[in-house]
Order: C-alpha cells, then sequence, then structure tokens
C-alpha cells in the first residue's frame, strides 16, 4: 500500500524541535520494560464465559509479540502492508497491533459490529494483506461471514481465525515455532502506524492515518494532565477497535509501562468485579458506561475506592451523571473532547472535574491550538458560537485516498465540523456539530443546553434533539428520548418540565419521539446524522 499523509511534512521540523514528536514507537517503553520490569504483568485479558483471565507480563507479551511478527512475515506481509483485525477487547488484539510495529506494517482494526457491507469497503480501500477474526463472538459467525467474502477481496492473502482450526487458525498462521528470526526494519516514527476508519457520524467513512508521533505526542500530553503514571491499573472495556480503546486503553498503559485489564464484552456488574480483583484506578469510554456502573452499584454491587478517576468523551457528560458519579463510585468524571483525526485535543485535569466537567469539554493539551472561528473565518472572542478549528501535534497525517477532503487549511488549521464555545480560562464547550445547528426563525437553539436539561429529568436515559423542515420558521426541534426501564414520559411532560425550570419557550421542542434506542456508533456517538434523517420525514416544506 501506497501511503500518502501529506500533513506531515510542514510540521516535521517545528513540532520536533518543541519535543512534541519524540521519534519514538511503541518500541522504546517495550524495551525499558523488558530491562526495568520485564515480570510485571503487562494485559490481562477476561473473556466473557472464562473464569480465568489470560495474564502476561511483560516478557510474556514481547515473545509472543515476536512469534506474531514472524507469522504475518511468513505470510508475506511487509512494510507498509496493512493488517485489519475485527477482534473484541483481548490479548491477542494487543500483541497483533505490537507485532505489526515490529515489522512495519499496518495496524487496521475494525469494530466487531460490522458486517459484510462496511469490511467489504475498508478491506479493498486499504487494500489489506491479512484479515484476522474470532470464530464466533456473541454468537455471530465471523469465519462464515469472512470466508463469504474472500471471493471479493482481491489483495487479501491471508484470513486468520482466532479460535478456529487448521492451517487458517491464530496459532497455526501466527504462534509458529518455526518461522525464522526477524531481519527487516520496524516501523519507524514517522511511518503510518493506524489506518482507522471514521465511525460514521456523518454517515461517509474515511480512513484516518496516523503515525507514532502524532499519536504519542496526545499520549504523553494526555499522561500528564490525567496524572497517571507507573503505578496505575487501566480497565480497557471501550472497544479497542475505537481510537478511545486502541489509543488510551492499549497503547497508554505500555508506555507507562503499566497494566491494561481487558473487558471484551460489556457488563457494569463484571466491571466493578474485575476493577476490584485487579484494583483498577482508572479507564476512558463514554458517558453510557459511567451510567451503568452507577446503577450496578445503586443495585447492590460494591464500589471500588481506588477506581477514582474516569475519563469521557465522545458527546458533553450531563452534569447530573457527574454528581452521581461523584456521590456514588467516589469517581471524579474529567471530560473531553477529541477526534479519529486527532485524539483527545482537549481534557478537563482530575483537580477541576467537579466545577469544569458539567460546563466545558475542557482545555487543550500541549502541543495542539485551537480557535473559534465565524463564517468569514474570524477568531471569536471568549463566549460566543462558532466552528472549532484546531492545529498541532497530534493531527493525523490526512485521509487515506482522499486528501482532497483533508479539511485543512494552509498554515495547518483543521475544521472539526463542531460547534464551540470558548471561556476566559481557554475551556471549550462543544455546542453541537456544524449540521447540527438547529436555528428556528432565525435565533439558534441551544442544542446542548437543552439536552442536559432533559438528562436530569428522572425517566431520561438519553435524549438527542435535532432539527426538521419548516416552511414558515426554516427548522422546528425534535427531541428524541429513550426512557429508563419501566418510566412514562410525554410531550406534555417534557412542556411542563422546561417550563418548570424556566426554559424560553422559543427552545421548547415541538415534537417528541420516545424510542426504544438511539442510533450510535460503536464508541457510543449518538448518530445525529440517522435522527435527522427520520425527522425530516415529519417535516412540512414545498
Amino acid at each position: 500500500m501506497k501511503f500518502d499523509p501529506i500533513l506531515l511534512a510542514p510540521r516535521m521540523a517545528p513540532m520536533k524541535a518543541a519535543g512534541f514528536w519524540r521519534d519514538e514507537t511503541i518500541e522504546q517503553p517495550l524495551r525499558r520494560a523488558l530491562q526495568q520490569c520485564p515480570d510485571k504483568t503487562a494485559v490481562v485479558s477476561y473473556a466473557a464465559g472464562e473464569d480465568t483471565p489470560v495474564r502476561l507480563s511483560y516478557r510474556e507479551l514481547d515473545a509472543r509479540v515476536d512469534r506474531i511478527a514472524r507469522g504475518l512475515v511468513s505470510l508475506g506481509v511487509g512494510r507498509s502492508d496493512v493488517v485489519t483485525f475485527q477482534l473484541p477487547n483481548c490479548w491477542e488484539f494487543i500483541a497483533l497491533s505490537l507485532a505489526c510495529v515490529r515489522i512495519g506494517a499496518v495496524a487496521n482494526p475494525v469494530m466487531p459490529i460490522f458486517r459484510q457491507h462496511e469490511l467489504n469497503f475498508m478491506l479493498n480501500f486499504g487494500e489489506s494483506k491479512v484479515f484476522v477474526v474470532p470464530k464466533v463472538f456473541r454468537g455471530f459467525d465471523y469465519e462464515a461471514m469472512a470466508r463469504g467474502m474472500l471471493d471479493g477481496l482481491p489483495h487479501l492473502r491471508q484470513l486468520v481465525v482466532l479460535g478456529g482450526e487448521g492451517e487458517s487458525s491464530f496459532e497455526s498462521a501466527l504462534l509458529r515455532d518455526d518461522t525464522p528470526p526477524l531481519t527487516g526494519p520496524g516501523l519507524g516514527p514517522d511511518d503510518v502506524l493506524l489506518l482507522m476508519y471514521t465511525s460514521g457520524t456523518t454517515g461517509e467513512p474515511k480512513g484516518v492515518m496516523h503515525t507514532s508521533n502524532t499519536l504519542f505526542s496526545n499520549l504523553h500530553a494526555y499522561i500528564a494532565a490525567m496524572e497517571l503514571g507507573h503505578d496505575d491499573v487501566v480497565l480497557g472495556a471501550s472497544p479497542m477497535a475505537h481510537l478511545t480503546g486502541y489509543a488510551y486503553l492499549a497503547m497508554l498503559p505500555l508506555i507507562l509501562n503499566a497494566t491494561t485489564v481487558l473487558q471484551d464484552i460489556w457488563e457494569a456488574r463484571r466491571a466493578l468485579q474485575i476493577a476490584c480483583a485487579e484494583g483498577v484506578t482508572f479507564s476512558m469510554a463514554s458517558t453510557p458506561f459511567v451510567a451503568d456502573l452507577c446503577n450496578a452499584v445503586e443495585a447492590g454491587e460494591p464500589t471500588t475506592p481506588g477506581f477514582n478517576k474516569f475519563c469521557c468523551a465522545g458527546a458533553p457528560i450531563p452534569p447530573v451523571l457527574i454528581e452521581r458519579a461523584a456521590s456514588i463510585l467516589g469517581m471524579r468524571l474529567c471530560s473531553a473532547w477529541g477526534m479519529t483525526e486527532n485524539g483527545a485535543v482537549t481534557v478537563t485535569e482530575p483537580s477541576r472535574a467537579m466545577d469544569k466537567s458539567g460546563v466545558s469539554d475542557g482545555r487543550p493539551l500541549p502541543g495542539m491550538e485551537l480557535k473559534v472561528v465565524d463564517a468569514n473565518g474570524h477568531s471569536l472572542p471568549a463566549g460566543e458560537s462558532g466552528s472549532l478549528l484546531v492545529r498541532g501535534a497530534s493531527l493525523f497525517g490526512g485521509y487515506l485516498k482522499r486528501p482532497q477532503l483533508n479539511a485543512t487549511s494552509a498554515d495547518g488549521w483543521f475544521d472539526t465540523g463542531d460547534v464551540a464555545t470558548i471561556d476566559a480560562e481557554g475551556y471549550i464547550r462543544i455546542t453541537g456539530r456544524t449540521k447540527d445547528v438547529v436555528i428556528r426563525g432565525g435565533e439558534n437553539i441551544p442544542v446542548v443546553e437543552i439536552e442536559n436539561l432533559l438528562y436530569q429529568h428522572p425517566a431520561i436515559a438519553v435524549v438527542a434533539i435535532v432539527g426538521y423542515p419548516d416552511r414558515r420558521l426554516g427548522e422546528r426541534v425534535c427531541a428524541f428520548v429513550s426512557l429508563k426501564p419501566g418510566a412514562r414520559f410525554d410531550f406534555q411532560e417534557m412542556v411542563g418540565y422546561l417550563e418548570g425550570r424556566q426554559v424560553a419557550k422559543q427552545y421548547w421542542p415541538e415534537r417528541l419521539e420516545i424510542v426504544e434506542d438511539l442510533p450510535r456508533t460503536p464508541s457510543g456517538k449518538l448518530q445525529k446524522f440517522k435522527l435527522r434523517a427520520i425527522a425530516k420525514s415529519f417535516g412540512d416544506v414545498e
């Protein structure tokens, strides 16, 4: 595969001179661990239905990485070849990612929920040489699906099945003892490390290219801001095929020579049990994970005192959840904002979590700049809402084969597609996507503010507000709501509730749709483009 990360060259000299790009790959911290703490636990892998997790020390992990790397070479994988793997959270996911680095290949994790439609596009677009799947996961036969796709994948050389049989099994293909030692160079710090497709909040997947320098510049800054260290134990429950899981739950603990504990199927009661058994101290995921933990404790599960720090990204955190996490879990809930293209650009530090996480999405990490601009590209003062632009160390290398979509100006500013405000201290607040802005009769509707108010209603589990077309006003407002088990809620209840909270009548939704669940990306982000498509049918247009 010929990669085209054209956004890297202009930043190389300044980012390296400033120390943000350290010119390291994950091999440096791994070698440090082998020298300083080879017998420390690197990975603990819990699988649903299994009583005993797999535990690997740094020495054991390194040995398996080496065998998998040699196995990939024996399958014909070389430098810049793409290895696609559709695996749940498991030690094999981490080892395979590291093995790609060791031979100069590019890791391309894809979400377990994807099926033939998405996978055919991704594997062909990325010209994947090897495709690794579980035989069965959550009752679905991945091996049968993958074998049925082979005729349409001309670039693919080998299907590998975790838990499979015969020559295509993970053990036979990638854990063989008869492969020769590695001789070729591994991945360089400016080589493409990761190909990850955007999760689809806009409906169009794009192949994001990251290098070790772009990704690790973000992780080092994040580590400092979140006050993480060698002794932390990180719970990896968010899907590792998303950047949150890959970067902050798999790579970050290895950089620290810490321990990561993996859970393949999310279940809050089990997560609390694992956290207690393993001494978990930190995790990162979307807000539903924290809400589930709170519910599990309220249902009788014990808390884990050491598990006192959690970072949420993907959507603004409802203030009520911050209060619940503190009172029920004894946990500081830190907010963050980022994208697959940038990693976590902003975070709220643990020391400011209680006063800032509910009203902001953090402030920029070192190495990153941001600004809010109006429709003409002019910077706006604090408190005014506009388009959010970012630039700096962790900006991606570009979209694979689609440089025309990079949305980056000549001076390096990337248009995030988000709408935000910045306060006097530099903390941002995401107020919606550019396409999420609802303008009714010339009045901008504060979508996030109304969503947060509705989140505080005891009947509501999830809420999302979108606009729908109207001939007279341009747009009207619809609230999509899913309810907590056994709860009741209707339009009159919503109107009375917002009136009681003294919300301006102009901001009230004109329509309420009660749904069983709202569409999400694999990482938990609400897919408002799907809701807008539904709401469009409600519109009154000529």
